[in-house]
């Protein structure tokens, strides 16, 4: 048979186990089966133990569930609270200060915890009770912060990117790196289109400054420098060439699980088995995926689909723009239908081969892909930042909480085309910092 038309019938495999509802794991490991028995008889599959638990045997996976516990541990706490309202003082004379503490919690949070869905929750806990109480919009109030909470997977330390930078062997602290400025640029785009939303509601009492004492200011920040010190301090370790990504990752969920024990009183055995268990399910979930993922990488190579696709795309006569178009389109709909780690694990052994050979920096590209993959959580039918704001803030319908998401859905359509023209938007960083890739 053709490798195209196996890969479409591939394709369409895939679609239709992973929208039974099936775990994406068991997913992709039944169509792989499957067309391994079909193709290469039963043979192949003494192989598929090796492969599965190969992929496994990678110092690097380590970090993924120490950044989770880390995060974890933040998220369980009220650090997201403190983060606020340490925020919501110190730039209380900052215009419409109040939707800007929100986007730069967020972003900060993000930052701790890696986490959209934890994001969304620890910072719209406050933050939508007390935008609406002031009169802001319900949209606004709702749509900053499930957009801000996206950035999550883009703020280093990010757990997407490190999974991007397994799969796809690229540098995690270049990754890591080429991050920050599109994360700052994001946040910009959010907090503009934040603040003319809420001017152009008519109510300019919302743009007023509220007073806060300097003793208030101050007060709040032992809670929240300690975490802000340790995400620093992780980035120095990597950077610095002081230990490596898993071994700064290692101490920095030990020194989050102190802190948060000794501040936010996390003395409770119950409490530290939460953490400790949401964090082992999330990390089983995400290191599952990605040896499943090994097993379906394998069995496209195996059958030449992987080979074929990118020989296709080199035969097509287009614009490297237009087949960026192209990749982008696709990567927009997969987002929308499973979670980020997901489609980087099936996607990127696929993507890489034909972005490379189109000119495109594969750095630049794991950006491009994430921001894809934020636009996913904040759009339907999963939009999973969408559910969680529904879940702590249900007198706001769903219809307005998207309808408030959705010109941050543009905000993130404009930094793509902002990293397309300007792509040292994103590479600029990690080659200052660590040298020119070579």
């Amino acid at each position: 048979m053709d490798p195209l038309i196996l890969g479409a019938i591939v394709a369409i495999s895939t679609i239709l186990i992973l929208f039974s509802g099936v775990s994406v794991a068991i997913g992709l490991l039944l169509v792989s089966t499957a067309f391994l028995m079909i193709f290469d008889g039963m043979r192949s599959l003494e192989l598929l133990p090796e492969i599965l638990f190969g992929k496994l045997d990678n110092f690097a996976l380590l970090s993924i569930p120490m950044f989770i516990i880390m995060g974890s541990s933040i998220a369980s706490t009220r650090a997201g609270a403190d983060l606020y309202e340490a925020l919501e003082r110190w730039l209380t004379r900052v215009p419409g200060g109040l939707v800007i503490s929100n986007l730069g919690a967020c972003a900060l949070f993000a930052a701790m915890s890696g986490s959209s869905p934890a994001t969304c929750a620890a910072i719209g806990k406050m933050g939508i009770p007390e935008m609406r109480k002031r009169g802001y919009p319900d949209g606004v109030a709702a749509g900053s912060i499930a957009a801000g909470g996206t950035l999550g997977i883009l703020i280093p330390p990010s757990v997407t990117m490190i999974v991007y930078g397994i799969a796809t062997e690229s540098s995690i602290g270049r990754l890591f790196l080429a991050g920050v400025l599109p994360g700052i640029l994001l946040v910009g785009l959010f907090m503009v289109w934040s603040l003319y939303s809420t001017w152009s509601s008519g109510n300019k009492a919302l743009l007023t400054a509220r007073s806060y004492s300097w003793k208030e200011r101050f007060e709040i920040l032992p809670r929240v420098l300690p975490f802000l010190a340790i995400i620093l301090g992780v980035l120095y370790a990597m950077y610095g060439g002081v230990a490596t990504p898993s071994e700064t990752a290692a101490v920095g969920a030990l020194l989050c699980l102190i802190i948060a024990m000794v501040i936010y009183k996390l003395w409770n055995p119950k409490d530290l088995w939460v953490v400790l268990r949401d964090s082992t399910k999330e990390s089983v979930m995400i290191l599952f995926i990605i040896a499943a993922a090994g097993v379906f990488s394998y069995m496209l190579s195996s059958l030449f689909i992987t080979q074929a696709i990118a020989e296709w795309i080199g035969t097509l006569d287009v614009n490297r723009w237009v087949l960026m178009i192209a990749v982008n389109i696709f990567l927009l709909i997969a987002g929308f239908f499973l979670p980020p780690v997901a489609v980087i694990l099936m996607a990127a052994p696929i993507l890489l081969p034909i972005i490379t050979a189109a000119g495109f920096d594969p750095i630049w590209f794991a950006v491009v892909l994430t921001i894809n993959m934020e636009i996913g959580l904040i759009s339907p039918p999963v939009g999973l930042n969408l559910y969680v704001i529904n879940g702590i803030a249900p007198e706001i319908s769903l219809k307005t909480i998207l309808m408030g998401s959705l010109p941050y859905v543009g905000c993130m359509v404009l930094a793509i085309l902002l990293l397309c023209v300007f792509p040292g938007i994103a590479t600029w960083l990690p080659d200052t910092v660590m040298g020119v890739a070579r």
